[in-house]
């Protein structure tokens, strides 16, 4: 048996994003990929309240070990952005070197903080 979506199925669940600058000075100074930020996006372990009122935040966490011979950073990776309208904002990306509790605030540099108020305001 067959199960028919509409036509806008994926238009609804994919909208176009928009990368905000200080988004992609983010992610050159933590050497983060938009394709690993668009997996952390669709895919998030975590989903959080962001910092800014209607503001999201998603999170992954790395392993610790890749393998045998490879090591990975203990951490977590976290990207932040807002839904307007037909667009999605990323706002923000960053790495945090600890591992964060559930439901606590969200663990981000200050610089990225004050950056990010400065902006809202």
């Amino acid at each position: 048996r067959v199960l028919h979506r509409p036509l806008n199925f994926m238009a609804a669940v994919y909208k176009k994003l928009h990368w905000t600058e200080h988004s992609k000075i983010k992610m050159r100074q933590y050497g983060l990929s938009k394709q690993k930020l668009l997996g952390i996006l669709y895919r998030p372990e975590r989903k959080e309240q962001g910092i800014v009122p209607g503001t999201t935040a998603v999170m992954k966490t790395n392993n610790k070990f890749k393998n045998k011979w490879q090591r990975k950073a203990p951490g977590e990776i976290w990207l932040m952005y807002k839904d307007v309208k037909d667009l999605r904002k990323i706002i923000s990306a960053w790495r945090y070197p600890g591992i964060s509790k559930p439901g606590e605030e969200i663990p981000i540099p200050e610089d990225i903080r004050q950056e990010i108020l400065r902006e809202e305001a």
